[in-house]
């Protein structure tokens, strides 16, 4: 009721502005002395005129807009629907004289240029006018209840007064809750140094945040440049945690929409934010061309990289998401997770292990999917070097069960999952890796499905991986263990890397394996460093880093592809192309079988010999002794 009322009375107060701004015009325009036949059609063009007025401002969207919170595109809505009216008015103007002799009436439809014009100006300043004395006498009792509760408003230095700056700005002081109270900007610009952004202060550079947050009192600093490099938010994260001055961010620029800024979201600096990459950029067109009103089918749907494919997948409206999984759990929650985001989306959640041959055929033959998407898979390196059959059934004979279905009940397009241990391997995780890859590359050669692999590197935070691990050890006091000081690895978000993965699908014509740009590889220690940092302690005082020695399967360096791959560049500057040669199809199953046998007796080192024998580059990484590390 509250809400009907108050949207009755802006609606009456705008009626009662266009109609004197009609009447105003009229008497400015006869100098307050308006004639008697000007008076007579006055009263007559005020309805229709208004009426007009007033649905063209429906029709442009300036009824919906908050008086509390006008702007400048609300302001270009208002003035785009009264400048329509005005020059309706005057084509009416000079349409209307010839037909008066045929019809003497249409006359008193007939307005002077001058009222005309001065309506349209009158009207815009009436409308704007009064939605922004609406908003300086909100934003006035805002400023009255900040310095009310000034005691609890947070200080805090926004570091860039860009157009993310701006907006941040403009919504802390609507937003007195927020508990932030703005000392002011930094930014490198040094045109903006000196000015002010919405009544703050650009104080200087960034360079001397922790000297300028110690002189004017600020006690925390927020981000506010949605574009920036990471290795900017690296440099000022980390020199205001070494000062000890907590750092948070701001969403990034996607997620500003329509001028609006949700700083409800503001979160503490991550250790994504610091690893030195750029936005992942997608061809979003062909994305959506290869999805959009497909059924498609993610293997591993309950995974870190499964799940988010699914989230990804979900964003350009498949006809039908199918989610297999094995773990009850996992397939649980993303499935309740999705079905809360997409309500209309048709969502089928699938308990199957990808070995299980049959199950697995009664879901291809009651789905019946046309995009596949296969991350089912062990992953955890010496896990797998203890457990070398099973590598090998989930690994490889999941992945063959997959694709023969996708080869037999005609498949558009089967993407992988793969991973850089698979090149020139030295675990069994990244031997069965290769040797699914080899799999699905020579089966493409006989198929019409498009088979691609997809290959890329770590991914931040995915279960089990050294993210969680570090911040658990940290939580418990440490120590934090890194296996040796010159362990080096490519990291990528798991968003970024689904991204990608997305975008390789919808590019492959069938054979190849896509290579994602991982960056440049970053030094595990220093990864532990950054992290205990940003917990707020200090590495080697509050936090003792240990070096405990490589694990089984492990190198040093992780590669992403091999000579003779010739990597080539594709469309797409974060996605390469490397053509392998296939081995020679006719070997490919009977080597299969026969590496399936020893799996099932269970011979790790017979595992291993059948692996080599497929893929001639595995080298099993050897202890100092001469011993095999998964001896």
């Amino acid at each position: 009721m509250q809400k009907f009322i108050a949207r009755a009375s802006q609606a009456t107060i705008d009626v009662a502005l266009l109609a004197g701004a009609l009447g105003l015009a009229f008497l400015l325009r006869f100098d307050w002395r308006i004639p008697p036949q000007m008076v007579e059609r006055l009263a007559v063009s005020i309805p229709w005129v208004v009426s007009v007025q007033y649905g063209l401002l429906t029709l442009f969207g300036a009824r919906r807009f908050s008086w509390r919170f006008i702007g400048l595109h609300e302001a270009i809505r208002i003035a785009a629907a009264l400048a329509t009216v005005v020059a309706a008015l005057l084509a009416l103007r000079f349409v209307v004289p010839e037909l008066q002799n045929d019809v003497p009436l249409v006359g008193h439809f007939l307005l002077p240029i001058g009222v005309i014009a001065l309506d349209g100006m009158l009207a815009f300043f009436g409308l704007a006018g009064v939605r922004a004395g609406r908003r300086l006498l909100g934003e006035r009792a805002n400023r009255l209840a900040v310095q009310r509760g000034a005691d609890s408003q947070v200080p805090t230095m926004l570091i860039g007064a860009g157009m993310a700056g701006g907006l941040v700005a403009r919504e802390i002081a609507r937003r007195p809750d927020l508990g932030i109270r703005p000392i002011g900007f930094l930014d490198d610009d040094k045109v903006k140094q000196g000015e002010e952004v919405h009544g703050i202060k650009v104080l200087g550079p960034t360079d001397r945040v922790a000297e300028l947050c110690t002189s004017y009192g600020a006690k925390q600093v927020l981000i506010t440049i949605a574009s920036a490099p990471r290795k900017e938010i690296r440099r000022i994260a980390l020199q205001c945690e070494e000062s000890g001055i907590p750092t948070k961010i701001i969403p990034g620029l996607f997620e500003i929409v329509g001028g609006q800024v949700n700083l409800s979201r503001i979160r503490s600096v991550e250790i994504e934010d610091l690893l030195g990459r750029e936005p992942v950029q997608l061809d979003t067109e062909a994305i959506a061309e290869d999805l959009k009103d497909s059924v498609v089918l993610v293997t591993g749907a309950g995974g870190s990289i499964g799940s988010e494919l699914c989230r990804q997948i979900a964003r350009f409206r498949p006809k039908t998401l199918l989610l297999v999984e094995q773990a009850e759990n996992a397939l649980f929650n993303i499935h309740r997770e999705l079905a809360a985001s997409y309500p209309r989306l048709p969502l089928n959640p699938l308990i199957a292990d990808v070995c299980d041959a049959a199950r697995m055929k009664a879901l291809f033959d009651a789905h019946r999917p046309q995009v596949v998407f296969h991350a089912a898979a062990h992953k955890h390196v010496p896990m797998m070097e203890w457990n070398p059959g099973e590598a090998v059934k989930n690994n490889v004979v999941g992945t063959r069960t997959v694709a023969d279905l996708s080869h037999a009940f005609g498949v558009r397009q089967f993407v992988m999952i793969s991973t850089d241990k698979a090149v020139n391997p030295t675990s069994v995780m990244g031997a069965t890796k290769r040797v699914a890859e080899i799999y699905v590359q020579g089966l493409s050669g006989h198929s019409r499905t498009r088979f691609v692999t997809v290959r890329f590197g770590n991914v931040l935070g995915s279960a089990g991986s050294v993210i969680p691990i570090f911040q658990e050890q940290i939580a418990k006091g440490g120590p934090v263990t890194v296996t040796d000081p010159e362990m080096r690895r490519y990291f990528m978000t798991i968003p970024e890397a689904c991204q990608l993965v997305l975008q390789a699908g919808s590019m492959g014509e069938g054979g190849e394996i896509f290579v994602l740009d991982m960056g440049e590889p970053v030094k595990i220690v220093d990864l532990a460093r950054d992290l205990i940092t940003l917990s707020g302690l200090k590495p080697g005082e509050d936090i003792e880093i240990e070096f405990t020695g490589i694990r089984p399967g492990e190198k040093l360096f992780e590669e992403l592809s091999v000579a003779e791959e010739e990597a080539t560049k594709t469309k797409h500057p974060k996605v390469y192309v490397g053509r392998v040669r296939p081995i020679e199809w006719s070997r490919v199953p009977p080597a299969l079988e026969a590496l399936l046998r020893v799996a099932d007796e269970g011979s790790p080192e017979a595992i291993r010999a059948h692996l080599r024998a497929l893929v001639p580059e595995y080298e099993p990484v050897l202890l100092e002794d001469g011993r095999r590390a998964s001896a």
